[in-house]
């Protein structure tokens, strides 16, 4: 799973409350399974043609790769770097929403600024559970980023309002930033300023 990619995968109306009791917190070493097999099951959703609005690497990574990044992604939020909140539904994971530090790090120029990253379990989306995790996450960053920014699919109408509604907005365009077999996708660049002079702008 990328670090943090900024991309999303949500689909539905992502901008409705949770139609089931779902509970948002703080990542937990037991979510591990649940998230792999969330974001395995893109590389499905891809395959059979489904528009999904995040980015993939051209081969599914392998389970020892996702050990890796889930140990560097929990090593990141023990450490305060990276805020991490994740949604729970049934006893299962069905979401996360990260916001990492962008550059070399909190203490890089640059490290007041954070990339968030969302990711929706399929069956789960649609119901509000993207908003939910948005809304912890960024209280969260408030203690940590000064800046938070993404990057969404450019026809993915959905999450670009449900991002708008959350104070984000669009700040560029990249044409033809992925590349998905024969079709190439633009992506926009979306920031909230979490500065409390912004609030008061």
């Amino acid at each position: 799973m990328p670090d943090a990619s900024g991309a999303t995968a949500l689909g539905g109306n992502a901008s409705r409350r949770p139609s089931t009791a779902v509970n948002v917190r703080g990542l937990a070493w037991s979510d591990f399974d649940d998230l792999v097999e969330s974001y395995y099951h893109l590389y499905e959703e891809r395959d059979t043609g489904q528009p999904i609005g995040i980015t993939l690497f051209a081969d599914r990574p392998s389970r020892a790769d996702e050990v890796d990044w889930f140990a560097r992604l929990y090593g990141r939020v023990l450490s305060g770097s990276t805020v991490a909140s994740v949604a729970e539904a049934d006893g299962r994971a069905v979401g996360i929403c990260t916001i990492a530090p962008v550059g070399a790090g909190p203490g890089s120029e640059a490290g007041h600024v954070g990339e968030l990253g969302l990711l929706v379990r399929e069956g789960d989306r649609g119901k509000g559970v993207g908003a939910a995790l948005l809304e912890h996450a960024l209280r969260a960053a408030r203690d940590r980023f000064e800046l938070v920014r993404l990057s969404v699919f450019a026809n993915n109408a959905r999450a670009i309002r449900l991002y708008e509604r959350f104070g984000f907005g669009t700040v560029g365009r990249l044409p033809a930033a992925i590349r998905r077999g024969t079709e190439y996708f633009d992506e926009l660049l979306m920031v909230r300023d979490l500065r409390p002079s912004a609030a008061k702008s």
